[in-house]
């Protein structure tokens, strides 16, 4: 016992020492005392002192290193956006033909095959990515049409073997071009319909005051003029104009823009908030809405509302709805289901935004600028419990939900960005989604569409063409 306690004592007395020789070296290194004991030692020595006695001071000096390198890779993201969009402008001026690329096929889960057809030139700028361009799919009778997010158009006659897209020329740089592009404006979408093409974009109204607008024109391979079908008077100013800007916030991304046809004379446009909450709880307004324009005269009426940021829309006419996918803020992102005869009724739906949803702001309720935001939106989890409509599957978290597109009966996929999946479901004649099944394409899935028994995917990540046959 007496041989056990003298151990012990021994072993306190080290610990004492070294404690207190950790504690002199902790307050010498770096510092300008008895720089007589610290000059004794190299620089290489110093680093390994710090490296494995005191390694929090060289973590915080890693830190601090790639925080300063951090703000450079910002500041410089600015420069290559704009180096993008300036090389993609002269892309499209070319009218140069663009050259695929194809890259070994992947295997998925569900025994589904992904095969990837790149796009080399011309899609540069991306709507969310620094690098690789944004695109959207359409089809003109057997042909795939593809358009850039910064306009470049084109088509490929071989939906089999896609070799090569031949760029049409057009007029869309008249309404949206290189000045609006490094401001994050961006084309929306891209529709198509008895040769008639709908091109969708962040229109900036006035200088620095935005909102989302709709071109046509007569589809052909040559030179498409497009003319302003739809657009308001009605703009959010960007934070440029923050005097002018209710909530002090703006996002061009949360700018909705998905097009679908609904009838003979009327096609469906979704128009998101740009972060001015506010508005899409104003029935004067155009923001946070579907709209149901009239192809003829561009009248329209508003058939819902209390949506952010619709990202995707498709018209199941078999059924009688409207799907529609939307992003939350943080989480939340929403499938919802609007029946054609409420439409036709002049019905208008509400589903919630920005008072309800199962997301949060950004930042959450503990956020300190948060608190005035959580009295104006408080975002309630209960949509039917406020008077709204719940919609048919909310995503906690979010999955960066994008398109939404009829594969089979009552059978649907819905795509996602941040996720970088593809969603399978059913529907129920209860309108009820039983389950999903998640696939993975690894890469961000901007747009989607459907046709011949293949999925066509746009992966912005690589700026690809993704294929997938659906049995």
């Amino acid at each position: 016992m007496k041989i056990a306690r003298k151990y012990k004592i021994i072993i306190l007395i080290l610990i004492t020492i070294s404690f207190s020789f950790w504690f002199v070296l902790n307050s010498l290194i770096g510092k300008q005392k008895l720089t007589t004991i610290t000059d004794l030692l190299s620089n290489d020595q110093k680093y390994l002192i710090k490296k494995y006695i005191f390694p929090y001071k060289v973590i915080k000096q890693h830190e601090n290193t790639i925080g300063e390198l951090d703000g450079k890779v910002f500041q410089q993201q600015d420069v290559i956006k704009t180096f993008s969009n300036k090389l993609e402008v002269i892309f499209k001026q070319s009218l140069q033909n663009i050259e695929i690329e194809k890259t070994p096929e992947k295997e998925l889960s569900n025994s589904l095959v992904l095969k990837n057809n790149r796009l080399v030139e011309g899609f540069y700028a991306g709507i969310a990515n620094t690098y690789a361009g944004s695109g959207y799919l359409d089809f003109h009778s057997n042909n795939l049409i593809v358009l850039s997010s910064r306009g470049v158009l084109g088509y490929s006659d071989n939906l089999d073997q896609i070799t090569q897209i031949k760029q049409i020329k057009h007029n869309i740089d008249k309404f949206i071009g290189f000045n609006q592009f490094i401001k994050k404006g961006s084309l929306k979408d891209l529709y198509i319909n008895n040769d008639k093409i709908f091109v969708s974009f962040t229109d900036e109204i006035k200088e620095d005051c935005w909102n989302t607008s709709l071109l046509v024109g007569n589809f052909n391979y040559q030179n498409i003029e497009f003319k302003k079908l739809f657009s308001t008077k009605e703009c959010v100013y960007s934070l440029e104009k923050k005097e002018k800007n209710l909530d002090g916030e703006f996002s061009m991304v949360t700018s909705g823009g998905r097009i679908v046809n609904f009838d003979e004379n009327h096609i469906l446009l979704t128009v998101g908030d740009y972060r001015a909450r506010y508005l899409s709880q104003n029935k004067e307004s155009v923001n946070g809405k579907i709209l149901k324009i009239n192809i003829n005269d561009a009248n329209y009426n508003i058939i819902s509302m209390g949506h952010r940021n619709p990202q995707g829309l498709y018209y199941d006419k078999d059924n009688g709805y409207v799907l529609e996918t939307e992003h939350g803020p943080y989480g939340g992102d929403e499938i919802n289901l609007i029946e054609v005869e409420d439409i036709n009724k002049g019905n208008l739906l509400n589903f919630g935004w920005a008072v309800a949803s199962y997301g949060e702001h950004y930042g959450g309720k503990n956020e300190s600028g948060n608190v005035e935001k959580y009295k104006k939106y408080p975002l309630y989890k209960s949509h039917s419990d406020h008077g709204f409509i719940e919609p048919l599957h909310a995503f906690v978290p979010s999955i960066g939900i994008s398109e939404i597109t009829k594969i089979g009966d009552a059978k649907y996929v819905v795509s996602s960005m941040k996720d970088k999946s593809l969603y399978f479901f059913n529907l129920n004649k209860d309108k009820t989604i039983p389950a999903f099944e998640r696939v993975e394409v690894f890469e961000r899935v901007r747009d989607m569409n459907f046709k011949n028994g293949k999925l066509f995917l746009f992966l912005e990540n690589t700026a690809s063409i993704g294929i997938i046959s659906i049995e």
